[in-house]
């Protein structure tokens, strides 16, 4: 269940600009965490249809038991305003989250830098637009930084913040302290296309794409693969850890295999075939991409069982969900 907790650090106050999907799961969070929301979206009347669905969101939330019932008292409370002044002018959070348009980001980060406080911080909700071109947008991008959040916004703990090279480092700081403050795990990653998550889940959409294309299996039997082997580890562990428990002499062997099965993709990398050549193979050895000294080793393979284990009985005690059907592509 997320906890309605007072946020007593900063913001007081954040102002979300864009109601749709992306933007109504921040104001809930926001607006649960004990922040003052003030929310806008194109027209006056699209900006009241938004509180309505938020309101029922936040409903829905609580009669399934996701939220305590306070939770919808709070998102009541989030205001609304018909124009840019009245929403932006006395918050210390902007954040924007209108849809993936350049022009449209332009036109709404000027305006967010024109009429908000001197001090307030401006965030672009993006998955994939360079930073340092839509800082080019805000008046003092030293207080501008991207963040990029991930759907559903309510349940999925992962935010990454991306500074522009303008961004100030102090602002940068303020921002990871304040989502860490409302039960998110912030990453600071840099500004490169994709960023760090979209880059790494393309790869692995492509190659699932390819495995059927090739008539390996099905879109479901991949679905199921990833889902119940290698997908299962990674609500606990990232690539890096993972690579170190299974053996980074073992990765080799099995990057090699597929070079010469499918082509220069799979080539390893040459930082990982350094670490195997100095017998740095991962927990086994003491060190890998990591180090792990005895005591270490044991406590994280000890709790990496636990937590599996973990995992599988509650997958087991939640019923299936509707994977869809069809023969696919």
């Amino acid at each position: 269940m997320l906890a309605a907790e007072s946020h007593a650090g900063w913001p007081s106050s954040a102002a979300v600009i864009g109601a749709g999907t992306m933007g109504l799961g921040v104001a809930e969070c926001f607006a649960t965490a004990g922040i003052r929301v003030l929310l806008t979206d194109a027209t006056p009347e699209l900006t009241r249809e938004a509180k309505s669905r938020l309101v029922h969101r936040a409903r829905g939330h609580a009669d399934a038991g996701l939220v305590a019932e306070g939770v919808v008292g709070r998102v009541e409370a989030v205001e609304t305003a018909d124009d840019m002044a009245g929403t932006v002018g006395d918050v210390g959070l902007v954040f924007e989250a209108v849809p993936e348009d350049v022009g449209l980001k332009q036109e709404i980060l000027g305006a967010c830098s024109a009429a908000a406080p001197q001090d307030a911080v401006i965030v672009s909700n993006t998955s994939s637009l360079p930073i340092n071109d839509l800082s080019e947008f805000v008046g003092r991008p030293g207080r501008f930084c991207g963040m990029h959040w991930f759907n559903p916004p309510e349940w999925t703990p992962g935010v990454e913040v991306i500074p522009a090279a303008a961004t100030f480092p102090g602002v940068v700081g303020r921002l990871v302290e304040f989502l860490r403050g409302i039960g998110k795990r912030p990453a600071v990653v840099g500004d490169g296309p994709g960023f760090v998550a979209n880059r790494i889940q393309n790869a692995l959409f492509l190659e699932a794409v390819r495995c059927v294309e090739e008539g390996l299996a099905s879109p479901q039997e991949v679905d199921e693969v990833v889902r119940s082997c290698f997908g299962f580890r990674l609500p606990f562990f990232g690539p890096f850890q993972i690579s170190d428990m299974a053996g980074l002499d073992v990765y080799e062997n099995v990057l090699d295999v597929l070079r010469d099965g499918l082509g220069e993709r799979f080539e390893a990398p040459g930082a990982l075939r350094k670490l195997v050549e100095e017998g740095r193979t991962g927990t086994k050895s003491g060190a890998g991409f990591l180090q792990y000294t005895d005591e270490e080793r044991e406590r994280l393979l000890l709790e990496r069982d636990r937590r599996y284990a973990a995992l599988n009985e509650l997958l087991r005690d939640l019923p299936p969900v509707d994977a869809g059907s069809g023969d696919g592509p």
